[in-house]
């Protein structure tokens, strides 16, 4: 099972700060963002549950450095009734990487558009 993490950022530049801080630091997914309203934007990080905590530490402290940080959270195990709602938030490849994954399948996901 992997952990959820979430930064809440007001404005574009602190969460692209925040993304790319969480990327470089752990072996994590980035899968997508969220806009709300008025400016602000979540990111969603998917991950083992210490990658997904030093991710977002990472990443609350990069939005905080650019921009303005509104909060962060990491669920580490989420019950399995929220795993529908996280793929729902999920780009569609990452939905059959994510499927294939629960399967316990070896093969690397596919990607849909891409030539090989």
């Amino acid at each position: 099972m992997q952990a959820l993490g979430m930064i809440e950022t007001f404005g574009i530049p602190a969460l692209i700060a925040a993304a790319d801080a969480a990327a470089k630091t752990a072996d994590v997914r980035v899968t997508s963002y969220e806009k709300v309203d008025a400016g602000i934007v979540t990111i969603y990080i998917l991950g083992d549950v210490a990658a997904v905590k030093a991710a977002v530490e990472a990443g609350a402290a990069a939005a905080t450095a650019v921009g303005k940080l509104l909060g962060s959270h990491v669920i580490a195990r989420p019950d399995i009734s929220l795993w529908s709602f996280v793929e729902s938030l999920l780009p569609p490849d990452l939905r059959a990487s994510s499927e294939e994954a629960e399967k316990g399948t070896d093969e690397p996901p596919r990607r849909r558009g891409t030539r090989l």
